[in-house]
Order: C-alpha cells, then sequence, then structure tokens
C-alpha cells in the first residue's frame, strides 16, 4: 500500500499498520515468551521495514500488554494492580508487603527497574490516581491471536485492513498531519493528546476511536521511558507518533490533493528541513 501522506511530508521512515490477525507473519521479530522488551521497539523494526508481532505471550512488559489490546495485564504485575499503582507513583518499598515482593523479583530485573519499583517512576502523583488512571484506559480484548506490526508499503488493501496506521514524525510533520486531521472536518479537535504509555497511544487509543463515527488521530510518545527507549533506536530524539485509524487515514489520503500540502508554506518548511 503506498501512502501519499509519506510521499508529502518526506517521512524519514515508513508509516506502520497495525494488524489483527490469527496467523503468524513468517520471519516477523518477536520478543522470546515472558522475556521483557518494550513494544515501540517492535514498531521501530516495522518502520524501518521489517515485520514483527506480539502475542498474549510476548508482548515484552504489563503496560506493553495493556497497550496492545491483551486485556487488563497489570492484574498480573507483581503485586496485581495495586503494585503497579505504587509503581507508577510513589513506588512500592514503603507498602506493607512491598519489600517481600521486591526481594523475590530482584533476580529477574534491571537495577532501573527494581529501583523505579521501589520508589516509583512518579508520573502520577497517587497511587489512588493511578486507580483512576487505569480507570480511564481503553482496555479491550482483541478478537484475534496476533497484533502484527508490517510497514505500510507491505500491507494488500485488496486483502489486508489495518487497524491503525503510525507514522513517526518530528515537529513540522506533526504540525502538518494534525492539520491534514482536521481539513475536511466540521469541527477543530480531531487529534487528540492523551496520558498513556507509548504502545497505548499507538494501540488500545487508536482502537477506541476506530470504534467511532468520527475517529480522531492520536499524538504518543509522550512517555518518557519510551522515548529513551526509541531515541536509541532511531538515533533522533525529535520523533513523536501520529496513530490514526484506518477510516480515518483513508480520509486523509484522500485530502491531500488540493491542500495546504501543495502550497508555500508547507513547501517552505520542507526546503527548511533538507
Amino acid at each position: 500500500m503506498k501512502s501519499t501522506i509519506a510521499e508529502v511530508i518526506q517521512l524519514k521512515y515508513e508509516p506502520v499498520a497495525l494488524l489483527w490477525s490469527d496467523e503468524k507473519p513468517a520471519d516477523a521479530m518477536q520478543f522470546s515468551e515472558s522475556k521483557w522488551g518494550c513494544v515501540m521497539w517492535l514498531a521501530v523494526h516495522a518502520a524501518k521495514g521489517k515485520t514483527a508481532v506480539a502475542d498474549k505471550k510476548t508482548f515484552g512488559c504489563f503496560g506493553g500488554g495493556v497497550g496492545l489490546g491483551f486485556g487488563n495485564q497489570y492484574k498480573n504485575f507483581p503485586g496485581g494492580e495495586e503494585g503497579f499503582c505504587h509503581f507508577l507513583s510513589m513506588g512500592n518499598a514503603k507498602r506493607q508487603g512491598g519489600m517481600t515482593i521486591a526481594e523475590k523479583i530482584k533476580p529477574y530485573m534491571t537495577n532501573e527497574s527494581y529501583d523505579n519499583f521501589l520508589h516509583g517512576e512518579r508520573y502520577i502523583q497517587t497511587p489512588e490516581l493511578v486507580e483512576k488512571f487505569l480507570e480511564n484506559l481503553p482496555i479491550m480484548e482483541m478478537p484475534a491471536k496476533y497484533v502484527v506490526f508490517r510497514p505500510l508499503s507491505g500491507i494488500d488493501p485488496s486483502t489486508e485492513k489495518p487497524q491503525t496506521v503510525v507514522f513517526f514524525v518530528n515537529p513540522d510533520q506533526l504540525s502538518a498531519l494534525t492539520v491534514l486531521a482536521n481539513y475536511g472536518r466540521k469541527d477543530n479537535e480531531n487529534v487528540i493528546m492523551p496520558f498513556g504509555a507509548g504502545c497505548q497511544t499507538i494501540g488500545i487509543y487508536p482502537y477506541r476511536e476506530a470504534k467511532s463515527a468520527k475517529p480522531r488521530a492520536v499524538v504518543g510518545l509522550t512517555d518518557l521511558s519510551a522515548r529513551v527507549y526509541v531515541r536509541k533506536q532511531l538515533g533522533d530524539p525529535n520523533f513523536m507518533t501520529f496513530a490514526v485509524p484506518f477510516a480515518l487515514f483513508e480520509e486523509m489520503e484522500q485530502n491531500v490533493p488540493g491542500s495546504f500540502l501543495e502550497r508555500h508554506t508547507w513547501q517552505s518548511l520542507l526546503s527548511e528541513n533538507k
């Protein structure tokens, strides 16, 4: 599948298609079972032109399982949801039973992860507020065995329909896609930027939007931890993600001809980035 958008905004990396499938693609990158990994690495792998895949045993981390649509994996976090609520906020060191759990899992964790388990990532102020965060996440069980990450150019539109198309973009490209997402609409709030893990802003949030009569795009990579991991993979600190439910992607593709993308303001921004 060819993307006119990718051409006119001059993407450095391929758009990534997320698909649901009951069949595992041959030669797809996949994390080892029950081994830690960041889902965003799978997305970057596809942006670089190769296929990756995840299932219920190979989603890399608990947040990744949630983000890809494999249900509420936070229940399986050490110490359950309560353990996660402390992990994302103030840590488990002072929680009753927290140190006992920490000692059991320490051999399986990096020093950084262990420190975060004890003292918290501090991304949300209190465990009670993390509970509210979880209540508002669009957690779901997607109806297939695999989530497949594939370069969009490798998609056959006659046989495959992506759930989401993800662009890795710099600030100018992010601006252009935001304008384009609103270009043919009757209102001006067709892009959202929710707080969540990097994988959640390319997975369950766009999945939710896809069910809407008027789906919105989702800006991501506001997850600081994911930014660290992706920066190492792409070697550039300036990337964000722009995740588009497939129906909106098709709408945006159709709106390129005759739009601002053919006019001098956008062309001047392109020339400055060369």
